[in-house]
C-alpha cells in the first residue's frame, strides 16, 4: 500500500493506494466508533457492497443509501431527497459519510456531506479509475444544473481517501480508459515521466496489470495533491486540471450527458484544444503528434453529434470564465501547461469543426 498526502491551506488528509483497502476502512481512525452511513449506487453495491460490509463488526454496520447510476441524477432533488433519509435514520454531525462509487458518487456525496447540518466528515472510496486519479482528491464537489455541469457545489475535503486497485478488475472497459484519459491529462499538464509511462506502456496498463495501474495512479494523484497544495481553490495554477474540460463539458451538455462517460468528453475535448495549441505554437507539432497518438492509444473515442453552435454556446459557460474573459487550458510541450485569457469564438469555431469532423468518423 501506498499512502500519499493531500495538504491545503484548510485540511490535511491521506489518499491510501493499493489492494484489498476495502477491508481496512473500519479500522481507520476517520472511521472507529463512529456511526457511518454509505451513499453508493445500486450497481456498484451489487459488486462489491458484500466485501464492504464484511469488514465492519456487526455491531458497526452502515446504513446504506442509494443514488441511481447516471449523469442525469446528480442534481439537487436528490441532495434534497437523500439529506431527508439522513435525518430520517437519524443522522447528526458526529456521522461519517463513505463516498463509494465513481465521480458521480463522490461529487455529490461530498456535496451531501458539505450541507448536511452544515457539514459532516465523509470519506472518499473511489471505484472507478477516473474518479481515484482526479476527483477524488482535492476537496471539489457539487451536482449539475440544467445549463451547465458542477455549477452548484462547495470546496469540502475528505477525511481520507481509499482508492482500492482490486475494485477495478470489475470496471467495464470503456469506463476504465475514460479514467486513463485523465491520468493521460496529469502527464500532459504537469508530469512528463507520467505521460511516458502511460505512452509506452499501453498494454500492460490496458491489461490491468494491478503494478501498471499503482503506478499510474499514484503518479497521477502526486500530481495533482502537488497543485492543490499551491492553489486550492483554483484562483490560479489548479486551472490547469482544467486542460480539455471546457470543450469536454461542453461535449457532455450538448449530448444530455448520456452519449459520452466523462473521460471520453476530456479527450475529444484535449484533442481539440490540441489544435489550437498548434495554431498558436505553444507546442510542437512532434509532441503534439506523440500527444495525439497516445490519446488514440487508449481509445477507441466514441463518436457523438452536437453542432459548432450548440459547443459554443456551451463552453462560453465554462466555470472559469471571468468577468466575461474566456480562460482556456493550452499544452506547452509535454509536462507544461498555460492559461490563457485571449481565446477567440474564431479559435474556438476552428478546433470544434476539426473535432466534429474526426467525431463523426469515431476517431
Amino acid at each position: 500500500m501506498r499512502t500519499l498526502h493531500v495538504k491545503t491551506a484548510t485540511a490535511d488528509y491521506p489518499v491510501y493506494i493499493g489492494r484489498n483497502l476495502l477491508a481496512q476502512i473500519p479500522r481507520n481512525k476517520a472511521v472507529a466508533g463512529r456511526r457511518a452511513f454509505v451513499l453508493t449506487s445500486p450497481e456498484i453495491w451489487a459488486l462489491w457492497g458484500k466485501n464492504l460490509l464484511a469488514a465492519f463488526s456487526r455491531n458497526q454496520q452502515p446504513t446504506v443509501l442509494f443514488l441511481p447510476a447516471g449523469e442525469r441524477h446528480k442534481r439537487l432533488a436528490q441532495i434534497e431527497r437523500l439529506a431527508s433519509e439522513l435525518a430520517q435514520a437519524g443522522a447528526d454531525r458526529s456521522s461519517l459519510l463513505i463516498a463509494f462509487g465513481g465521480g458521480i458518487i463522490g461529487d455529490l456525496g461530498g456535496f451531501l456531506a458539505a450541507v448536511y447540518m452544515r457539514g459532516i466528515d465523509y470519506l472518499q472510496v473511489p471505484t472507478t479509475l477516473l474518479a481515484q486519479v482526479d476527483s477524488s482528491v482535492g476537496g471539489k464537489t457539487g451536482v449539475n444544473l440544467a445549463s451547465g455541469k458542477n455549477l452548484i457545489g462547495s470546496f469540502h475535503h475528505p477525511r481520507a481517501v481509499f482508492a482500492d486497485v482490486d475494485v477495478l478488475q470489475t470496471l467495464p472497459e470503456h469506463e476504465l480508459r475514460a479514467g486513463l484519459f485523465e491520468s493521460i491529462k496529469a502527464g500532459i499538464i504537469r508530469d512528463a515521466a507520467l505521460f511516458r509511462y502511460m505512452e509506452q506502456n499501453s498494454a500492460s496498463i490496458l491489461a490491468r496489470d494491478s503494478a501498471a495501474l499503482e503506478h499510474v495512479i499514484v503518479a497521477s494523484i502526486r500530481m495533482k495533491a502537488g497543485v492543490v497544495a499551491i492553489d486550492e481553490r483554483e484562483s490560479g495554477l489548479r486551472m490547469i486540471l482544467n486542460y480539455g474540460h471546457t470543450l469536454g463539458h461542453a461535449i457532455e451538455a450538448a449530448t444530455g450527458y448520456r452519449t459520452l462517460l466523462h473521460g471520453e468528453a476530456i479527450a475529444w475535448g484535449m484533442l481539440a484544444a490540441l489544435q489550437i495549441a498548434l495554431a498558436r505554437r505553444t507546442v510542437g507539432p512532434d509532441q503534439a503528434e506523440r500527444i495525439e497518438q497516445t490519446i488514440l492509444a487508449y481509445g477507441p473515442l466514441p463518436p457523438f453529434r452536437a453542432t459548432p453552435a450548440q459547443l459554443l454556446a456551451a463552453a462560453g459557460r465554462d466555470k472559469k470564465n471571468r468577468a466575461g474573459t474566456r480562460r482556456f487550458i493550452l499544452p506547452k510541450g509535454i509536462g507544461n501547461a498555460i492559461v490563457v485569457e485571449d481565446a477567440t469564438d474564431a479559435e474556438l469555431n476552428s478546433a470544434i469543426r476539426w473535432m466534429l469532423a474526426r467525431a463523426r468518423m469515431g476517431r
